[in-house]
């Protein structure tokens, strides 16, 4: 694909796939750490004698060493670091949860910290406090015995980081183990300042995450529904597979809505991947429903051209291929970094035939191929709030800002695609975040532009391919928002708009006016 830094984070893009060159500006870390000893340089020797830690809390917390000093992402270097540590699945199973559980939960956990150490999380040494979270979450959210949580964390930073900082952080975990969840949440929710404010606490989720959310249910008049959406965040996703159609069969257990979709069989997905040589993937039902829904969007004519325009990292590529090879249509993909398009062209080596991956900036897709496509798939950069409960690094890491970078971007994607579409030829804009100003946000903006461009009914096109009637909220407009505790899937927001038969342009400034 090609966009914006690294402003996207979904299932079927792990790296925040990318439409166009446009860059990101990262958060700030900011002040000297105290707790343990000051920020850990590269070429530090670790003081004090080396500790036995079992391997599962070993490699849980170099992912959140590798979350915390390089901005990884889990979902990415979990599976090497399991692979690595030759973690049979019992113990592969617990390194996840303690990851994926510290990660989700990390804003709650940095309260109790803090409470615990009469000092602010952010002035512990980072290395330090990712031990203490990772053992707070076995401490108050597992079933590890609270003695093996304190005793193997405190070798943890007695092995990298010396005595004086394993001291602290035995100091600060003995007092956290003293009290039971329920009381250190109304402990840390009697802090806060605002109704929003304990709700993050309780929910781990980020205030203006929480509000933006809470938006999103209000226009489909389910605002009651926020505590089940933020439950749902916090739950472990199952693995859902892909079956490419023509080229691979469903198995069982099946999900709901697409027909391509299935649960995974158990143990590592990978191995059904690699044995099927790629006609099976890991893919968020989510997902392949808007990609199922553009390719139903009207009758499929052979010799049609379709463009997936944000490609990277070929989730999406490999199911239109797939779909494209059984109607004999051209499929081209986008993606401007290179090395994420590699990835799509891997992702394609599944699906017979060719399909050229062009590395243009996104935006100017509509110059330089004017209407020349019949279907363009706009998977677009966004904050990735659909996704949190398998990006769970991912809440932490957005900022407000990040949304009014990434929607003028969305915009210019957007309109670039209309531009690129011959006439009669239909888009399918997508992001994998329900906030308002990503998604019917940039919809009215494009639209208020264009008097070339309708909106088709995306609800009936998307029940229209489901196995099973879907609840999708009805605001007049005909778009579509999946949700991951009504659904089951992640939060993904599509809508189909499509060019007029004449192909006229952008409206003239007095129209918009």
């Amino acid at each position: 694909m090609s966009g914006q830094g690294d402003a996207k984070r979904r299932d079927d893009r792990p790296n925040g796939s990318q439409c166009s060159s446009q860059g990101r500006p990262h958060g700030q870390r900011g002040g000297e750490a105290r707790g343990g000893r000051p920020h850990a340089q590269r070429g530090d020797q670790p003081r004090g004698p080396q500790r036995t830690v079992q391997p599962a809390r070993r490699v849980a917390y170099d992912v959140l060493r590798a979350v915390s000093e390089s901005d990884a992402y889990a979902n990415l270097i979990l599976p090497p670091a399991i692979a690595e540590a030759h973690l049979d699945p019992q113990d592969a199973a617990l390194a996840t949860e303690l990851a994926y559980g510290t990660l989700r939960r990390r804003g709650t956990y940095d309260a109790i910290i803090a409470a615990a150490a009469d000092r602010p999380a952010e002035e512990i040494d980072p290395a330090v406090l990712d031990a203490l979270r990772l053992a707070t979450h076995q401490l108050l959210a597992t079933r590890v015995a609270s003695h093996a949580a304190v005793n193997e964390s405190v070798n943890l930073v007695a092995s990298t980081q010396g005595r004086g900082a394993a001291s602290f952080a035995n100091a600060v975990l003995r007092r956290i183990s003293r009290e039971t969840p329920g009381e250190w949440e109304e402990r840390i929710e009697s802090s806060a300042r605002s109704d929003d404010e304990r709700l993050a606490l309780r929910s781990a989720h980020p205030v203006w995450v929480i509000r933006a959310l809470r938006r999103a249910l209000a226009a489909e008049g389910r605002a009651d529904e926020l505590d089940e959406l933020l439950d749902a965040d916090n739950a472990s996703p199952e693995v859902t597979l892909v079956a490419l159609p023509g080229l691979a069969e469903p198995g069982e257990p099946r999900r709901p809505y697409a027909p391509t979709a299935y649960g995974s069989p158990g143990g590592d997905p990978h191995r059904v991947i690699a044995a099927t040589g790629g006609t099976v993937r890991v893919q968020d039902e989510g997902s392949q429903l808007v990609a199922l829904a553009l390719a139903a969007a009207a009758p499929i004519t052979s010799g049609e051209r379709w463009l997936d325009l944000c490609a990277g990292p070929g989730g999406k590529t490999a199911l239109l291929a797939a779909i494209a090879r059984d109607h004999e249509v051209t499929l081209e993909a986008n993606e401007v970094i290179p090395t994420r398009a590699r990835l799509v062209r891997n992702a394609l080596r599944g699906v017979p035939g060719e399909v050229v991956v062009h590395e243009e900036d996104g935006r100017s897709i509509g110059a330089t191929h004017p209407g020349a496509f019949h279907r363009i798939l706009v998977d677009a950069p966004c904050t990735g709030l659909g996704a949190l409960r398998r990006r769970p690094e991912a809440r932490w890491r957005k900022t407000p800002a990040d949304v009014a970078e990434l929607v003028p971007l969305q915009v210019e994607l957007l309109s670039a695609a209309l531009d690129a579409l011959a006439p009669g030829g239909i888009v399918a804009y997508v992001t994998c975040s329900p906030h308002l100003a990503e998604t019917t946000g940039v919809v009215q903006e494009v639209l208020r532009g264009r008097t070339d461009v309708t909106e088709i009914n995306a609800r009936a096109v998307l029940q229209s391919v489901s196995e099973s009637s879907i609840d999708l909220a009805d605001d007049g407009s005909g778009r579509v928002q999946l949700w991951p505790h009504r659904h089951g899937t992640d939060a993904m927001f599509l809508a189909l708009l499509q060019r007029s038969a004449t192909g006229q342009g952008d409206a003239t400034s007095e129209e918009r006016d």
